[in-house]
């Protein structure tokens, strides 16, 4: 099984909205049995609560099932159950360097696109863009999942 984990800062914007886009696609192309998703953030302040309003908007905008989302905080264990640790943005990937020793892949999103200049996305708490980060998620999540798919060889339905 390979392990992927979206990070975001307190796990109820991007990253949830990042792990149930992913998890969609990877059902949609057949590879549920081969790939799990999870999310999780660097800060505490939102554990147990479930995705920002903005968020569960865009998922249901797009048909994309969220409801068992619940924010959790990363823990140094995740760092070598994960073989995937993709973050949000640059801040996050210096707080997970913090928690401990990152023998997985560990990088940004966005790194993955390079039609999109930035390679950090923006967190829609602040600016309530929840429809570009949407698109841009969208984008690096299929992305992702192609690289995973060249990365392990594998095929789909």
């Amino acid at each position: 099984m390979i392990h992927v984990i979206f990070v975001c800062k307190g796990n109820i914007c991007r990253s949830p909205m990042a792990e149930a886009i992913f998890r969609k696609k990877v059902q949609d192309v057949g590879l549920a049995n081969e790939i799990s998703v999870d999310s999780a953030g660097t800060g505490n302040w939102h554990i147990g609560n479930p995705p920002h309003p903005g968020t569960i908007e865009m998922l249901k905008q797009h048909s994309i099932p969220h409801e068992d989302l619940i924010a959790r905080q990363i823990q140094p264990e995740d760092l070598q159950k994960f073989n995937y640790i993709v973050v949000m943005d640059e801040q996050n990937m210096a707080m997970i360097r913090n928690l401990g020793n990152v023998r997985q892949q560990m990088f940004r999103l966005l790194e993955l696109v390079p039609s999109i200049p930035e390679n950090n996305v923006p967190d829609p708490y602040y600016d309530g863009q929840f429809d570009r980060v949407y698109e841009w998620i969208s984008l690096g999540c299929d992305a992702l999942l192609e690289k995973i798919q060249k990365d392990h060889h594998l095929d789909t339905v």
